[in-house]
């Protein structure tokens, strides 16, 4: 299949648009407060105008990161093929100003070579994800989650290979424990290809990073956060607070979000969350996100979006002031971990 000339012209305003870029801890790369993700909602089940408008609108906004996976669909390798052809038709003359990362690691099949962390498996998936992306390296290549049965010396070297044959200019983590974190952001060091970022799930449901100390370590060992899922996959929004579930809402198709977590303590603390985001003129999600953003170790929130509305309404989570230390302890109280999490 072959194309014309790229048929989008990038909004000449859209640095001024996002504005805030934060550092990756200790590297030279800034990312944008708001990265732009393709877990959900990219993959062939959805049209593709829909999703293109909604990615080139990103652009248009500032977000500069777009975030994959191998896995990402559905099917698998979809959300890739998908964002290939985007840059392909559209995106080309700006692949300079674009941070693409994608993952590997997690099952794509019943085949051993299509997952986990060994050499094989995350070469190989590498080099099939340049292929549709249409491009000669990502930005970032992560190890999507710690593979126990594979030396971590083996996922680590593999990550070094990425960086060193121009493949990937950046390594990242994902899902991994502080103390695997640490230890693989050792054996990067000292292979001369530091850690850039590791992306752990964080929201006011779920405080995990503050928990096990994986905030104290990015400061210590100098890595950046890239945090997925700060609206707790839906739950952080109005979507819910009358406690029934909308058609298309991922609690009613989505492998990641159960319908057992809509219940009565989830509606009481998110409809006490909702009343303090109302009180200062935000919806739940603005607040969500400021809040997640708030930490200084977090670089960059991963966000998503079924619609551009939903994506301009999102990020206006920038504009309001910041949270005050009486608004935090009322968010503490109602903002229980594991929330949801049925």
């Amino acid at each position: 299949m072959t194309f014309g000339a790229p048929s989008h012209r990038a909004a000449d305003d859209r640095y001024e648009k996002l504005g805030e870029h934060r550092r990756a801890s200790d590297s030279g790369l800034v990312l944008p407060v708001f990265s732009f993700g393709l877990w959900q909602k990219f993959g062939t089940d959805r049209p593709y105008a829909t999703r293109r408008d909604i990615v080139l609108h990103a652009f248009d906004l500032g977000i500069t990161h777009f975030d994959n996976a191998n896995r990402y669909g559905p099917p698998a390798r979809a959300a890739e093929k998908f964002f290939g052809t985007v840059l392909r038709r559209d995106l080309a003359p700006y692949r300079d100003e674009l941070v693409l990362s994608t993952k590997a690691g997690n099952p794509l099949g019943p085949s051993p070579y299509l997952k986990g962390g060994s050499r094989k498996s995350l070469l190989a998936s590498l080099d099939h994800s340049l292929r549709d992306l249409g491009t000669d390296h990502v930005d970032i290549f992560y190890s999507h989650s710690p593979d126990l049965c594979t030396p971590l010396e083996e996922t680590v070297g593999a990550l070094v290979t990425a960086v060193r044959s121009g493949k990937a200019r950046y390594a990242g983590i994902s899902n991994y424990t502080p103390e695997r974190a640490h230890e693989a952001a050792e054996l990067l060091r000292r292979a001369g290809v530091p850690l850039l970022v590791h992306q752990p799930r964080y929201s006011i449901f779920d405080r995990t990073p503050e928990l096990n100390g994986l905030f104290d370590l990015a400061a210590r060992d100098g890595f950046g956060l890239v945090v997925y899922s700060p609206l707790a996959q839906g739950l952080l929004t109005d979507k819910y607070l009358d406690g029934t579930i909308p058609p298309g809402a991922r609690a009613r198709d989505s492998a990641f979000l159960s319908p057992d977590a809509v219940d009565d303590t989830y509606r009481e603390r998110a409809t006490a969350l909702d009343g303090i985001a109302r009180r200062r003129g935000q919806s739940l999600a603005q607040l969500a996100l400021q809040w997640a953003l708030r930490q200084p170790q977090v670089t960059s929130a991963l966000v998503g979006a079924s619609s551009t509305w939903q994506l301009d309404h999102n990020l206006k989570a920038l504009e309001f002031p910041p949270l005050t230390d009486e608004e935090l302890a009322l968010i503490d109280r109602y903002g229980v971990h594991g929330t949801g999490s049925r």
